[in-house]
């Protein structure tokens, strides 16, 4: 048995002693699939917190931590009798098989390796493409996970919402509902822009209307990232840190000069945004 093998094996018989029902942890035993499934989310978060830090032994940390949560599931699963972790690891062995053909051909998914008599000859994008209608068949073949003939039935609900704006672009516009290029899209953002003005100017207090609205705009934004090849989730959490590092430094200028954050006024915020916005800019 390999170290791979023996590790997951010591994880697996760990997971099944915390949910015995008799010698297991309590906590661990009350967990439920809905219980388990925001941990799951936040530590697939965390793994992506770690590759932005370039931090590997964090990185190690969180991966451990994401696949004990597909383990939590399997193990759940497993004591209702639908599946267990033998089950997910073959069938996503089998899946990636499947739509791999530029690598595997025609070989059985049990033991498919890649061959090197074989070279890889197809181009990044060639994979791409062939990889969105390999699912697209898949989608067509089972109906969707829910039985639904559609090419949106299978987004997932609980994605981020700007995540799942993109998704949900991505598919319609494999069916051909789209705008025809980038400059459309920029036109569509602007109206709906207008549209929040308008919702403002006419009723502010109806804040449901101006929401609405303002979730149009979001999705308008969305979609012309998308056509930009700008994915709006990594654009948007660079926006993040970027702000996040200039408010540290403007925070700190303002307690080296003896300055009072809380009695700060717009001007003295303002000032300090620009002084360090240059001092980036002379930096690069």
């Amino acid at each position: 048995m390999s170290d791979s093998e023996r590790a997951i094996t010591a994880l697996l018989e760990l997971m099944a002693r915390l949910r015995d029902p008799q010698r297991g942890c309590p906590w661990d035993r009350e967990q439920t699939f809905a219980t388990i499934a925001p941990y799951t989310i936040e530590e697939a978060y965390e793994v992506a917190d770690a590759v932005e830090r370039a931090d590997p032994a964090q990185l190690r940390d969180e991966l451990g931590d994401l696949l004990f949560q597909v383990v939590f599931h399997a193990r759940m699963a497993q004591e209702r009798g639908w599946f267990d972790f033998a089950a997910v690891a073959s069938a996503i062995h089998e899946k990636l098989v499947r739509r791999h053909p530029h690598v595997f051909g025609g070989a059985c998914a049990a033991g498919a390796t890649a061959g090197a008599e074989s070279p890889v000859t197809a181009t990044f994008s060639e994979v791409s493409s062939n990889w969105e209608e390999l699912k697209a068949r898949e989608r067509a073949a089972g109906g969707g996970l829910r039985g639904e003939a559609s090419a949106l039935v299978d987004v997932p609900k609980a994605l981020p919402a700007l995540i799942r704006a993109a998704k949900l672009g991505k598919r319609a516009a494999r069916v051909g509902f789209d705008w025809p290029d980038a400059a459309a899209v920029r036109d569509k953002v602007l109206e709906e822009l207008h549209e929040v003005d308008a919702a403002v100017a006419a009723a502010p207090s109806n804040t449901g209307h101006v929401a609405e609205e303002m979730g149009d705009l979001l999705f308008a934004l969305v979609n012309w990232g998308r056509h930009l090849q700008v994915d709006p989730e990594e654009a948007l959490r660079a926006a993040n840190s970027k702000f996040e590092r200039r408010f540290h430094q403007m925070e700190a200028l303002a307690r080296h000069r003896g300055l009072a954050l809380d009695a700060l006024s717009a001007a003295d915020w303002d000032a300090l945004w620009r002084e360090v916005k240059g001092t980036e800019a002379r930096a690069r």
